[in-house]
């Protein structure tokens, strides 16, 4: 039987044709949804871009501030709950709405653009026991500006929120983690120091930030390290607190008493803080001791953490210690700080902020009355080292006369009967703190609470709202 037979007879075989056309069928549909498959593997590889930032990232909560402002038409949310607890005790709660994981799209410069937020199940952060996310943001085009476009401008959101605030960071884990809300930032000048030593701190420290050639063509690493010591509520916090308000920058708060900071960890914390920011170790003495002291007693002082004090020497200034760093450390006991720590290249200045002289006094009391003249301060001042010679700035505050209760104090008139009120307050101030009593450190900001009309109708009107000790 020819060939040609057999076909003919296969065609004219209604089982055989019906099978051979699903078959034809079945290979058209596989072989087009391959080339659907290709080809839409081709178009998203040639005709669009996608950025993708992991949780990790600097810019990603930046980036679900700026989803927020622009998807506001999107049903489905996820809120994060965030609070502050003023000084007063009052909670203040915020809420915010951001994209819940999952797809949305936006219309943004006449392009559509797919936002995809994934949240891993398995994955989680171990520090912060959160999970593992990525943003992924889909366009078409090629040109890589639209993402460049929406960074500066998620990154411009953010700063606007943080505009004339400082941000304080604390260690969690082995990164930084912005600690409560952004604060007001202090005007330096309401810091009351001793006459020429916050001019002197400032100039240092600017001179540093405007220098980095002159350290690197030199040779000389590229940090710098302060230290505060003096009797506590003489102003160290403060003035740095000041300070990085004055330089627009952020504060780092590192605990050296922790017992889960080990070498390697404060090595690692110490590379990674933001930039421009000063890195605050309050009470190092806290956390070491001389070596001398320990050795005279050494049961007393073991076990006080992991961190180990060699550690805490290379971190500072070792082979292995990063550099464009403000390190600023305060203690209220120079005498027990090992001269190891305080050496020039860990320590290059060191500064004492003591009790509060006749000069500080009377420029505090003009900072409140601004309207008196100088001969009134100068009396407040000789009536205020009349009573003692050790003199706090926060008990110089606390000891205000605006810090009476107006229902049952009432207030004289003539700036004579002020000054005794005064000074009976202070005597009453500093008996209590010699007698271990807590004084209120947040009343010395007088001007947030009810003053009496009779000050304000009498000789001495207080200073506007912003003035602080």
């Amino acid at each position: 039987m020819p060939f040609s037979d057999f076909v003919l007879a296969l065609k004219d075989n209604p089982y055989f044709g019906a099978g051979f056309g699903l078959v034809g069928v079945g290979t058209a549909l596989a072989l087009a949804r391959k080339g659907a498959q290709f080809g839409l593997v081709a178009f998203r590889r040639h005709c669009m871009i996608t950025l993708e930032v992991p949780s990790k990232d600097k810019s990603y909560h930046w980036l679900l501030n700026w989803i927020s402002h622009h998807a506001k038409h999107t049903q489905h949310l996820s809120v994060e709950t965030s609070y502050l607890q003023h000084e007063s005790g009052r909670i203040s709660t915020k809420f915010d709405f951001v994209p819940s994981p999952g797809n949305h799209f936006i219309w943004y410069r006449r392009k559509w653009i797919r936002i995809e937020r994934n949240r891993e199940k398995q994955m989680i952060d171990l520090h912060t026991g959160t999970p593992w996310e990525s943003v992924t943001f889909t366009a078409l085009g090629t040109d890589r500006e639209i993402f460049f476009n929406i960074l500066r401008e998620a990154r411009e959101l953010a700063l606007q929120q943080q505009e004339g605030r400082t941000i304080m960071y604390t260690a969690m884990g082995a990164e930084w983690r912005q600690f409560g809300f952004p604060r007001r930032r202090r005007p330096l000048s309401s810091v009351v120091l001793e006459e020429g030593v916050s001019e002197r701190l400032v100039q240092d420290v600017k001179e540093f930030i405007d220098n980095p050639k002159w350290y690197s063509e030199r040779g000389i690493p590229y940090r710098r390290g302060y230290l505060l010591y003096g009797p506590p509520g003489c102003g160290k916090s403060s003035f740095i607190t000041a300070l990085a308000g004055e330089l627009q920058y952020s504060i780092c708060l590192l605990s050296l008493s922790d017992h889960s900071l080990s070498d390697d960890r404060l090595n690692h914390l110490l590379s990674v803080a933001p930039q421009q920011s000063i890195i605050l170790l309050e009470d190092v003495d806290a956390a070491f001791v001389s070596r001398d002291l320990a050795a005279e007693n050494p049961a007393v002082y073991q076990g006080m953490g992991r961190l180990t004090f060699s550690g805490l020497l290379n971190a500072l200034d070792g082979v292995a210690s990063t550099e464009a760093r403000i390190v600023f450390m305060t203690t209220n006991y120079v005498d027990r700080l090992d001269p190891a720590l305080v050496r020039p290249g860990r320590v290059d200045l060191k500064q004492y902020v003591g009790h509060c002289s006749r000069w500080q006094l009377a420029c505090m009391f003009q900072r409140f009355y601004p309207e008196q003249p100088l001969a009134a301060a100068e009396r407040f001042a000789e009536q205020a080292l009349a009573v003692s010679k050790q003199i706090s700035a926060a008990q110089a505050g606390t000891a205000s006369p605006c810090n009476l209760d107006k229902a049952s104090s009432p207030f004289p008139a003539d700036l004579s009967t002020c000054m005794d009120v005064f000074q009976s307050l202070l005597t009453t101030c500093v008996l209590n703190s010699r007698h271990g009593e807590p004084y209120e450190f947040e009343r010395r900001l007088f001007h947030q609470f009810c003053l009496p009309d009779l000050w304000r109708k009498g000789s001495l009107s207080p200073h506007p709202p912003g003035t602080h000790f």
